[in-house]
């Protein structure tokens, strides 16, 4: 039966980071995104945005994205049926850009339609519901705190190192990391700080045995990353410039990504998401699931879409611990020995904790059919 979903609630929550996450682009202290709620015959689907306060990521900024749920997309589906979240598409289809703000509206009724259907979104998807691997992403700190840190989270049994790098913080972190875990899965993150003028220095971290380095160049040119593989041993693995399935064909048929990061959140939701994931399993390139600090909301949707089988290599889905003392969801969302288990129960499996929820939210937003 379709669905027709009768209210929405849309608000802006703000949780305090546990210690702050420094990137190329500059340091975070709290998270500040969009949380919609979506309903329909007493049921509940949630989904959280991951565009940043400015655009210093991709090109969308929360106000943006905000104006566009609030001025037309959430009208757009209140009252209507949906067969299902395909017919998403033409509510979706007119709009340029905005890959983030389309993904929260998309995201809330995939978990509203799996909850319909009294199944876990993994189910829906075509996943397999076993508990997933997981690595962890490390902001940039003094050599002292990073070797620290990864030395922690290796004992933890976090399966992948990934160390955010920028220019004058690279070669001697990433050197020094190496020398003291040789046997560690390792990455480096760039965040697009790097240009091909840099090449010689990019080619130089070929002697440290990684597994990828991600987004070395800016965020919207594929073009110079197949000219930079070219050049060095190491495997390029793409993030921002990957917002669509279209983007991810160029990338591979010029060999400009041998992995790719797909974040839900980012490509507008599942239904691009997968077309990435079918993408890369054609071309034979592994993919994982890349995060955004994301709340319990946006970590369990991470982690569903993190359980189809192209996801081979370890996510950014580790403990929301080590990001927030408290989390807006009634679930601890923890990983075990290197895995997080994928939450039970219908849709993501996570319910609001509404009484935390209020003390760090404004008052929401409500639209009705």
């Amino acid at each position: 039966m379709p669905l027709r979903i009768d209210s929405a609630e849309l608000r802006l929550v703000r949780l305090p980071l546990v210690t702050p996450f420094t990137i190329s682009t500059g340091t975070m202290t709290e998270k500040l995104f969009p949380l919609l709620t979506l309903r329909a015959e007493g049921l509940e689907g949630h989904a959280e945005g991951v565009m940043d306060p400015l655009p210093d990521y991709l090109g969308e900024s929360l106000p943006g994205s905000l104006a566009l749920l609030r001025e037309v997309l959430i009208p757009a589906v209140l009252g209507k049926p949906l067969a299902n979240p395909q017919a998403l598409a033409p509510v979706l289809a007119p709009w340029r850009g905005h890959r983030m703000a389309l993904a929260t509206l998309e995201m809330a009724v995939w978990d509203l339609w799996a909850k319909s259907l009294g199944l876990p979104l993994w189910s829906v998807l075509g996943g397999n519901g076993q508990a997933v691997e997981v690595g962890v992403s490390l902001g940039i700190t003094p050599l002292d705190e990073t070797l620290r840190r990864v030395e922690s989270h290796l004992a933890q049994g976090y399966r992948r190192i990934k160390l955010k790098v920028k220019p004058g913080h690279d070669l001697a972190i990433v050197a020094a990391v190496r020398q003291a875990f040789p046997q560690a899965h390792l990455t480096v993150d760039a965040n697009s700080c790097y240009s091909l003028a840099d090449t010689a220095l990019l080619k130089r971290m070929d002697a440290f045995d990684l597994d990828y380095i991600e987004q070395p160049l800016a965020w919207n040119d594929i073009h110079d990353h197949a000219t930079l593989q070219t050049r060095i041993a190491t495997p390029i693995c793409l993030d921002e410039s990957i917002q669509t399935a279209q983007d991810c064909r160029k990338a591979l048929q010029t060999d400009a990504a041998r992995v790719i990061n797909i974040k839900v959140g980012r490509s507008g939701g599942y239904m691009e998401s997968l077309r990435i994931h079918d993408l890369c399993a054609t071309f034979n390139v592994p993919v994982w699931c890349g995060g955004m600090l994301e709340s319990g909301v946006g970590r369990a949707h991470n982690i569903h879409l993190s359980t189809l089988p192209n996801f081979t290599k370890p996510g950014d889905v580790s403990s929301a611990s080590r990001y927030f003392t408290r989390d807006i969801t009634e679930q601890q969302l923890e990983t075990a020995a290197g895995r997080m288990p994928v939450p039970e129960g219908e849709g993501i499996g996570v319910t609001l904790d509404r009484g935390f929820l209020a003390t760090v939210s404004d008052v929401p937003e409500v639209f009705r059919a």
